[in-house]
């Protein structure tokens, strides 16, 4: 540790010998002297702090809940060894709390005419870019009782992306994809409108799949078998703004609906469909159009990075707008939102015929678990009331999903671990029915 000013005299002082200097003004003016040197040695031997090369490498991209390494070379010109503590300093949210100061301190030794490296070990709390701030160098004598210190820009960014915690529900899905697309062998295949196979009549196939002229060909009834249509459009729409920032848990609504759309991003992709993303509020926050299937996934990933909740309310009329020009021949539009029954009923209830009319509109919104568990309470007054609160909570949703669905309107409505993968399971039951 260095010491510096008066605390570096009273520590020399007070490690001389009882009897060795003497405690009147001469003794005192002799210590000061000595220390002044000293002092004055051990600042000129320090290294410079200003005449120091910093340049960095590393990660430049990491998942929510993951680490990223950052390095930092530091360039030492001079004639005089450096001996320095550093501090890289970056954003609190780069870090876990309480680990900021173990994590961004540096001890560091560069020889002369040579170069060091440190690492900086990020773990980010939230999503999008992290820029690195300044780094500030102390550099220290041999004796430790003076430094040189200085600040140095060295920028850097790490983009934080979502974490895709859904990805571990697409093995299942992609199966029950391959079945619908015929390449299972399985006993009853999923309509569609692009012929497949013909193959042997067993019991329980549906009668109008029969190919009667087929049949007149063969000694055995045959049936025709469908898969789903490729090459279809699907549109996914965020609603960021106000209500997608209420927190459900331990995280805000937007990003139980980021994690599912990429699980349906993910899963359309690989069922041979187009998948463009709109994120809009009172304007277009992202827009993802005309990727390839290889390319739409990391695109999502990318755009999704930056997304915040917007403390306003979504202009209905303008996302319905948006999408229509976004969506220009008949696609599947997917709407994560709200069911609360005032955005809905003021705000979507009356541009959706413009949706439904032209497109298979799907809405999908993150249920809070808490309600449930209140419906279930008992034993106390306090109890009693927030039993009856979620039991109304309860029903006002289940009014405004019915709205929904009176209009043609699939709705999914999923607490933010199930959200995901029940909105795989609409679009496949979707695909399956030939409504794509």
């Amino acid at each position: 540790m260095a010491f510096t000013g008066r605390a570096a005299l009273l520590a020399a002082v007070g490690s001389l010998p009882v009897g060795i200097w003497d405690p009147g003004w001469s003794g005192i003016l002799a210590v000061n002297g000595t220390l002044a040197a000293a002092c004055a040695c051990d600042w000129a031997l320090a290294a410079p702090v200003r005449r120091l090369g910093l340049t960095r490498s590393g990660d430049t991209s990491v998942r929510l809940g993951e680490s990223a390494d950052v390095t930092l070379t530091v360039t030492n010109p001079s004639r005089r060894p450096l001996r320095a503590r550093v501090r890289d300093a970056w954003p609190p949210s780069s870090w876990q709390p309480g680990t900021e100061t173990a994590a961004s301190r540096h001890g560091l030794t560069v020889p002369p005419g040579e170069r060091r490296r440190v690492t900086t070990r990020l773990r980010p709390t939230r999503r999008g870019d992290r820029t690195a701030d300044r780094v500030t160098i102390r550099s220290y004598g041999p004796l430790g009782l003076f430094t040189r210190q200085g600040t140095h820009r060295a920028p850097w960014t790490v983009r934080v992306l979502p974490p895709f915690t859904s990805r571990k529900h697409l093995p299942s899905k992609l199966a029950r994809l391959r079945e619908l697309d015929g390449r299972t062998s399985v006993l009853t295949r999923g309509d569609g409108t692009e012929f497949d196979s013909l193959r042997e009549y067993v019991p329980g196939d549906d009668t109008r799949s029969i190919d009667w002229r087929a049949t007149a060909r063969h000694t055995s009834v045959a049936v025709r078998t469908w898969r789903p249509e490729r090459d279809r459009h699907v549109l996914v729409v965020l609603d960021t703004g106000r209500t997608s920032a209420g927190r459900v848990g331990d995280v805000p609504r937007l990003d139980a609906a980021l994690d599912a759309a990429l699980l349906l991003a993910a899963l359309a992709a690989r069922a041979g469909d187009r998948v463009d993303l709109l994120a809009y509020d009172r304007r277009v926050r992202a827009l993802v159009q005309g990727r390839s299937a290889r390319d739409v996934l990391p695109s999502l990933v990318d755009a999704m990075a930056g997304l915040e909740p917007e403390l306003v309310e979504t202009d209905a009329r303008g996302l319905t707008s948006t999408a229509l020009r976004t969506a220009a021949r008949r696609s599947l539009i997917v709407l994560l939102t709200t069911l609360d029954a005032a955005p809905v009923e003021v705000g979507l209830l009356p541009v959706l015929p413009q949706l439904v009319q032209r497109h298979t509109v799907l809405v999908a919104a993150v249920a809070d678990p808490y309600v449930d568990r209140m419906a279930k309470a008992r034993g106390t007054v306090d109890a009693v009331y927030e039993a009856a609160a979620a039991a109304r909570a309860t029903a006002e949703r289940d009014r405004t999903a019915e709205q929904l669905r009176r209009h043609g309107v699939t709705v999914v409505d999923e607490t933010p671990e199930n959200l995901a993968p029940a909105l795989a399971d609409a679009y496949l039951a979707l695909k399956a029915a030939g409504r794509l």
